[in-house]
């Protein structure tokens, strides 16, 4: 596959990408001649689990369910949930920061509204995300317990004391 404009020279002008991009190309072909058309059915089948899982999660949290479906609504309702304003929908434009620090912290916060407190419950959901929020909305012995978004800490559940001294 020729990657030059019509009238350049493609044989005395090469560039140090060509080898590189004929490379994912040949790979991405070979893929797909593997693998055909099934890799995109199970790519389906995991964004209808994950659909269904945000109707749940969202009928549980008393929210209407078929919010999920509704492309920027969503994630209006999705704020809501663990009580932060509409307003903060806009840090999920921010290229790094809303995919790489704001969208797993909300993550986080939609289980802690669950009563998911624990370091395993917030690993799963950044993991197995799609799975863990259908088992949220699924689940019969969990339960919403409201926003968690700007609620104080927890008091430490022992009282803290002086420390023991080392000499």
């Amino acid at each position: 596959m020729d990657l030059h404009p019509e009238g350049v020279n493609s044989t005395s002008e090469t560039t140090t990408m060509e080898p590189i991009i004929n490379a994912i190309m040949s790979a991405h072909d070979a893929l797909y001649a593997i693998m055909g058309d099934t890799m995109y059915y199970v790519l389906i089948f995991f964004g209808i689990i994950a659909l269904v899982a945000q109707w749940k999660l969202y009928e549980k949290a008393g929210q209407p369910g078929y919010a999920a479906i509704v492309p920027i609504w969503n994630f209006i309702v999705f704020l809501r949930i663990v009580g932060r304003p509409a307003s903060h929908l806009w840090l999920f434009l921010i290229p790094v920061y809303g995919q790489l620090y704001m969208l797993p912290r909300v993550w986080i916060e939609v289980a802690e509204s669950f009563g998911k407190n624990t370091f395993l419950d917030h690993l799963l959901v950044l993991l197995l995300n799609g799975l863990y929020i259908l088992n949220l909305g699924l689940s019969y012995e969990t339960r919403y317990i409201g926003p968690v978004y700007g609620r104080p800490a927890p008091a430490p559940s022992r009282p803290l004391g002086p420390r023991p001294s080392l000499a």
